[in-house]
Parts: C-alpha cells; structure tokens; sequence
C-alpha cells in the first residue's frame, strides 16, 4: 500500500472538519464546471488554480499527453523547473515524489485523460496533513475524469465533423458523377443524332437539322464567303445578307485564331476546318437554355462532321470539274458519240438532242472566278451546260437553242461588267459535230470582238455573209463595201439623228413587206413609206435593180454584224 493510500485509509469521516466538508462540496462543484464542455487546456488551468484554495501547497506544473509526449500547459502559475518533465515518464501513470526548487515537499498526481497519462505538479514547504493531500487526490481523479470527457467530446466532434465532411464528399462525387452521367449521356446522344445524319446521307442541311434538334437553336450554315447553304429553324433573313468579302475574312481569321466558338452578332459561330482549311462556319441564333459546355460541345463535334462533309462535297465537286473538262477537250478535238454519250452521263449531264458550243472572253478575267461566274450565269438561265476553260476562255456545250443576248446579260450580271465578248456556235445534234460548233463559235466571237461594238454576243447564224470570210481578217473590205453602199445613208443618220439605215435593213428582213417593216419598227405604214422614199433620195440606188437590191441587203447585214453606224 502507497503512502497516498495509506492517508486516504486513515481519514475517518467524523474527523472531516467543517472546513474539510467545504473543500469537498468546492471540489463537487469545479467537477461540474470542468465538465461543462470545457477543452483540455481550460479544465487543466481550472485545476492548477484550485490548488492553493485546499492548503498549504501550490500548484507548479501542468502535462497533458501528446503524440510527442508530455506537454507542459501554457497557463502556469509558477515558471518552468529545469528536468521536471523528464522525471514524470518514471513514475508509469502513478502519483509519487518529484523535485521542485524551493519546496521542501513535491508531488505529482496523475492525470487519466483517456487518451494517456497527464500530471498535475504540486509543491508545499512541507509535507501536507493526509486529509489536503486526500483533496489533492480527490482533485486529480475529478480532473481525470473531466479530461476523459472533454477528450471524449472532442474525438466525438472530430468524429462527427469527419462524417459531416465524408457526407459533403459524397454529396459531392454523387453530384458529380450525376452531371458526368448526364454529359456522357448528352454527348453520347450527339454522337448518335450527327452519325445519323451522316450516315442517312442528309448532307449539310441533315447535319443543320441534327444540330436544330440537339439545340432548339436556327442554325446557319455557310460556305466560307459567307453563303448561304442550309438554315433550319425560325427567322431565316429573306433575302439572306452577303457580307462584305474583306471583313468576312479578317472575321474567319479571327474566330480561327480562338478555340472555341464566338459570340458575334447574337450569334454563336463555329468554323468547319479542314487540315487547317476554313471550309465553311455554323452559327446558332438563340437558343433553348443548354449550357455553353453542352452547346460548345455539340457545335464542336458537327463542325467536325460539316467539315468532313464540305470537303467530300469539294473533291467531289473537283472531280467532276476535271472529268468534265476533260470531256469538253476531247469533244471539241473529236470523240465517237456512244463514248461521249456514257461519260457525259457519268457528269450528270444528257448530250442526246440538240447543243451547241459557246466560246466567252471577259476583259481581264481568265481566273476560276471568271469559269464559275459563266457557269453561274447559264445554270441561271436554267441552260443545262458542259463548262470548261480552254486558251483564256470558258468553253461552253450548251444544251437547246440559248439567246446569245440572254447568256451575255447573265454573266456581266455575275461579273459586275459587261465588256466581254461570246460567240456561239452553229446547232449539232450529235457529239460528233461539236468540233464544227466550236469552229463556229470562235468565227463568231472573232467578228464580235472586230466589230465596232465588240462587246456582246453574236451567234454563227448572224453572221450571214462573214461566213464566208477567211478567219484572222481585218475586215477592211467588208467596211469599204458597206461605206460604198451605205456611206450616204449612214452620214445622213449621223447628221440628222435619223434611222435610215436601221429602216433600209429591217425592211429587206421583212422580204419588202410594208405591214411587217412597220409593225417591227414600231411605226405608222405612211411614216415608213416616207422613210424609203428618203432613202431612195439620198442613196440614189433603185430597188427595183436586183443586183442593187442585192448589194444593199448585204451591206445591211454586214452594217449590222458590225455593230450598227460608227461612234
């Protein structure tokens, strides 16, 4: 039996003084405040100050267990003593003797917190009574107990704190895993819609009409000048805007030099980019509130199948060209019909019936832009064509009876000018005649190009007597024939503001008949009748002559074929 014990074994309850009692019912109550819910530090400090209040001794250090060991409490009432926490570990968890300076007795009471051993140090210029150092005792268990508590209660907070976090962390994987749940889910969807489209063959509008589904969004679709080449969903603009081709591109630029899509104009616009290649854009009007992930994504992935498709289409597009201009060189040089026939169905183009060859020159345009310009121009015209360039000039076989008039509106229509020449050919209703055509067409053209109004159209059929003509002339003896003929009629015309000439040759493309000149001419019988007669006046030719009659109608023909009285 321990010192300690030995006192506590010798106190007998009706020794307890008055005072005794107090300290007791002191120590009941500190018990209940220490476990109030205080923290380790605060019911340590509770209890070094509830020392010197129960007698003689005065308290000298504190301890708390640590994973580092024995740690000395801040809050002391006496300064630290050199070594007194490495004696502590001796004691094994029970009270006993310890050093401490200037006291003559020292005692360490144990501290069971639950969780290791504390002390609490005390000193005292003596020995104290049994029944002070029993309170001592009474105190380090309520202490103990107290610690065990708070100790407790903090691994409880700690333990609660640790569920609330791992609660929060799989709130939040669960969230995330829902949302990515959701976006494989999205993003599967918009694999399969745009494979769909694809695959179903729909092209650039069936792409269009996936992404309108996968969006509720319009979406424009353009070629890379801006035009228009599917749209689906409300508020398309009628006509579609053309946008300004340099501003265009810098705009192209800029949206290429971003990785993803930009807002522009309340739209949403993406490029279709083909091994670096701008090939066309996506833009998305409005919306149905996906998010910009979701959205970006979408438009990300059919930017990826439009750009496929835009150049499938291109080297489509590039094959064709090349197939049908090979075709088109190899029948002006002469093929048999049955091989011209497959291969120019092979193009989706009919060559049975009757075509006939259009040769054009525009004044400093002999670029691909010129080629397509004319093939724009006649599918405008709804004339079904062969196109190709050949020599500086874009090569025509034209299907029908085309107005050559007609065909040179339309294409300075798309050129933006109209001085350029075309020549077309004589009809062939076989591939075996196009090389004739195609002489013709060049016959044509020279004649338009060397007449006084070289900028037009003129068909072999007009030509009349300059069929006859060598190529390669000046036509300087067709010009002194026709000034031979017509060089008073045409200088009365330029000095009186007349139509004599206009009226002599529309009157023998009537054969003489009054009714027809007059009707053609938009004029009164009597006003007609007045102008022959001043024709007859101031050429002093007789029409009653055949071979005057002759010469004039040629030479008409030929004031005509050469543009009509000089400027």
């Amino acid at each position: 039996m321990t010192a300690a014990a030995d006192w506590t074994h010798q106190i007998r309850p009706e020794a307890w003084s008055r005072e005794h009692v107090a300290n007791l019912f002191s120590l009941f109550v500190l018990s209940m405040i220490m476990n109030d819910g205080r923290d380790e530090a605060d019911i340590l400090h509770l209890a070094l100050t509830s020392v010197a209040p129960l007698g003689p001794c005065r308290p000298e250090a504190g301890y708390l267990p640590s994973s580092d060991g024995l740690v000395r409490t801040p809050a002391q009432t006496a300064p630290d003593t050199p070594g007194l926490g490495g004696r502590l570990p001796y004691l094994r968890g029970t009270e006993g003797p310890v050093p401490v300076p200037d006291r003559a007795w020292g005692w360490a009471y144990p501290l069971n917190t639950g969780a290791g051993v504390g002390y609490l140090v005390v000193g005292a210029p003596s020995r104290p009574a049994r029944d002070e150092h029993f309170l001592l005792q009474v105190l380090a268990q309520e202490t103990s107990v107290a610690l065990a508590n708070a100790a407790a209660r903090r691994r409880a907070r700690e333990h609660a704190g640790e569920l609330r976090r791992l609660n929060q962390d799989r709130e939040a994987a669960n969230a995330r895993l829902t949302t990515s749940v959701a976006a494989l889910e999205h993003q599967r969807t918009v694999h399969e819609v745009l494979s769909e489209a694809v695959a179903s063959d729909g092209g650039v509008p069936g792409i269009a009409r996936a992404v309108h589904g996968l969006t509720g969004s319009s979406v424009a679709v353009e070629d890379r000048f801006g035009n228009l080449l599917a749209w689906t969903g409300p508020g398309q603009p009628d006509p579609y805007p053309k946008p300004d081709a340099a501003r265009h591109e810098q705009f192209l630029q800029d949206v290429a030099r971003r990785l993803s899509p930009v807002h522009a104009g309340g739209r949403l616009v993406a490029l279709a980019q083909h091994r670096g290649e701008v090939l066309g854009s996506m833009a998305l009007i409005a919306g149905d509130g996906h998010t910009a992930e979701e959205v970006n994504f979408v438009l990300d992935h059919a930017c990826s199948a439009l750009a496929l498709e835009l150049a499938h289409l291109r080297n489509l597009a590039e094959v064709e060209l090349r197939l049908r201009r090979e075709l088109v060189d190899d029948l002006i040089d002469g093929t048999d019909d049955e091989s011209a026939y497959a291969r120019a169905a092979a193009v989706g183009h009919d060559l049975h019936g009757p075509h006939r060859m259009a040769v054009v020159q525009w004044e400093g345009t002999t670029d691909d832009t010129f080629i397509q310009a004319v093939g724009r121009a006649a599918a405008g015209l709804r004339i079904r064509s062969l196109l190709a360039r050949r020599s500086g000039m874009a090569v025509l076989v034209l299907e029908g009876q085309p107005r050559s008039d007609a065909l040179h509106l339309a294409v300075a229509r798309e050129l933006g000018s109209g001085i350029g020449s075309i020549g077309l050919g004589g009809r062939c209703d076989a591939p075996a005649k196009i090389p004739r055509s195609y002489k013709e067409a060049l016959r044509a053209l020279e004649v338009r190009r060397l007449s006084r109004e070289p900028y037009g159209a003129t068909s072999y059929e007009e030509l009349g007597l300059f069929r006859m003509l060598g190529a390669g002339g000046d036509y300087e003896e067709v010009e002194i024939f026709v000034h031979e003929w017509l060089g008073p009629l045409i200088d009365y015309d330029a000095a009186h503001r007349s139509d004599l000439v206009q009226t002599l040759f529309q009157y023998f493309e009537c054969g003489g008949n009054y009714d027809g000149t007059a009707a053609a001419l938009s004029i009164h019988r009597s006003t007609l009748r007045y102008r022959l007669q001043r024709i007859r006046e101031v050429s002093d030719n007789d029409f009653k002559d055949v071979d005057s009659r002759l010469n004039l109608h040629v030479a008409t023909r030929a004031w005509k074929i050469l543009g009509g009285p000089p400027r």
